[in-house]
């Protein structure tokens, strides 16, 4: 057994089956959790001259579909972008990314809620938390990958610091969005959607071009200011 592997457990390296079982069960979930959010979008059993107004009727359901279809379709390109990075995982990174996948799957419920109970305190409130605290688990995730040396090549120290303000300050966007829901809930709800394309692309901006070794490829690519996704 190797140094690394007594500090750390059991390490799982690309190309070997159980990195690629950890790979294809993470996908999974997002791709599972994807498809239940359209459970929530029930069938209008109606006469067909009042299947419009039924449809119209269902618009708060349709819509909470349509935003967190987004939302997880912009957390998997940022899983799906770290991922990239990694040579290897351990046990522990392991363990968090099971974490940050149960958060994944319980995303039908909240955005169940906000169908059912539009523009409610407590259905915003619950949906923006678990976006937080993916945001936080995802800076985790990221934090003990580096620590490890599970990352292709050494990250400068301010890639490193862009990626992980990014993650946060995400996180701070959604829980200060449960506020602005005590104003106008539609606002709260853009907030939440809003903030993605910054997040996902904060660890695409960081997924070196692979040709050449110069740690200069790092560096963030630069986006559009005023943006409010990994």
């Amino acid at each position: 057994m190797s140094d690394a592997d007594r500090r750390g457990g059991r390490h799982y390296h690309r190309g070997e089956v159980e990195f690629g079982r950890i790979v294809g069960f993470s996908d999974g979930i997002f791709g599972i959790a994807m498809t239940l959010l359209v459970a929530g979008i029930a069938v209008p059993e109606v006469a067909k001259q009042d299947l419009g107004r039924a449809l119209a009727d269902n618009a708060d359901d349709i819509y909470s579909f349509g935003l967190s279809f987004a939302v997880i379709g912009f957390l998997w390109l940022g899983h799906h972008g770290f991922f990239r990075l990694l040579t290897h995982m351990d046990d522990r990174l392991m363990r968090i990314n099971l974490a940050y996948l149960g958060l994944i799957a319980f995303m039908p419920f909240p955005t169940a809620l906000l169908g059912r109970y539009d523009g409610d305190v407590v259905a915003v409130a619950l949906y923006a938390v678990v976006l937080a605290i993916a945001s936080v688990t995802e800076a985790v995730m990221f934090r003990h990958a580096r620590g490890i040396g599970a990352l292709a090549r050494p990250m400068p120290d301010d890639v490193y610091r862009h990626y992980m303000r990014t993650n946060l300050a995400a996180a701070l966007v959604f829980l200060v969005s449960i506020t602005v829901a005590l104003v106008e809930p539609g606002i709260s709800m853009l907030m939440c959607i809003e903030i993605f394309p910054l997040e996902a692309g904060s660890t695409g901006s960081a997924v070196p071009t692979w040709r050449g070794g110069s740690a200069r490829r790092w560096r963030p690519r630069t986006r559009v200011a005023g943006r409010v996704g990994r």
